[in-house]
């Protein structure tokens, strides 16, 4: 049996009886646990995205699969890589258990089917080429364990974050990423301390991908999607910076060309 951290006791008691500004500071106290955990298991980040971009850089694909709030978090991660990076909707994709109809409203025992994982996978037309990562707060997600074992056997990458050490998802994994954030200030509601956890995890993962296979200039979102007014500001602000011409000057040549980038490399070039 796993050492289950995530569902142990609250360091904290009768929170019911607490003021509304002890409640917050001792979830704030809780939450500056986070990052620290995160930065003890980089080493075992860093190898997971090493060995994932090998695969991206030849056109493979990154799959993130989790129920509840794991799932959602993968979802939410994915859907920004195209708008901020410019990539193709099915280069990161967020796949979790019951389906989109389960990312507003959760679908019960979803979570418990070991195959329906694997199947909502192959509907992508898998191949080895794609890597997979398995998130389970607990780490036991049956849905969760069944699609990363059939991808480990199928060839591809396997990564499992997951905030319980010695889980049946780290000891999955090809490249388990594990950071222990301890207990949850309200017992075992791992959306506050794990989910923290596991998005900044997610976040270091696509951002770092990302940068690695060319989607970042500098420090810029120069193949950012100008799909509002913000921006378009912002993108004609960096073209402006890049070029030393004039906004309105920027403007022209970013509604001419559609990114920062091919607007700055039409002039460089």
């Amino acid at each position: 049996m796993s050492q289950r951290i995530t569902e142990s006791e609250s360091l904290y008691n009768n929170l019911e009886q607490q003021s509304t500004q002890d409640l917050l500071l001792g979830i704030n106290q809780e939450d500056q646990k986070v990052a620290n955990a995160v930065n003890a298991v980089i080493p075992e980040i860093q190898a997971f995205i090493d060995a994932c971009y090998k695969n991206m850089k030849d056109g493979g694909r990154l799959f993130y699969i989790g129920a509840g709030t794991s799932g959602r978090l993968g979802i939410v991660d994915a859907s920004e890589c195209p708008p901020t990076f410019g990539v193709d909707h099915n280069t990161v994709i967020g796949i979790m258990a019951g389906g989109d109809s389960a990312i507003r409203k959760a679908v019960e025992f979803a979570e418990d089917d070991t195959t329906q994982g694997w199947k909502d996978l192959q509907e992508f037309s898998i191949t080895t080429k794609d890597s997979l990562i398995g998130i389970a707060a607990s780490g036991t997600t049956p849905y969760v364990l069944g699609a990363l074992q059939s991808a480990k056997e199928a060839g591809l990458i396997t990564g499992g974050i997951t905030c319980n050490p010695d889980s049946p998802l780290s000891k999955l994994a090809e490249y388990p990423m594990v950071p222990v954030v301890g207990p949850e200030f309200v017992t075992g509601s791992t959306r506050m301390k794990s989910g923290t956890a596991q998005k900044l995890v997610l976040n270091m993962i696509s951002t770092t991908l990302m940068i690695k296979l060319g989607r970042v200039k500098g420090n810029r979102m120069v193949d950012m999607q100008l799909s509002n007014n913000k921006l378009v500001d912002r993108g004609t602000k960096m073209v402006q910076d890049q070029l030393n011409i004039s906004y309105d000057e920027a403007a022209e040549l970013l509604e001419k060309h559609g990114s920062v980038r091919k607007a700055v490399d039409s002039v460089k070039s």
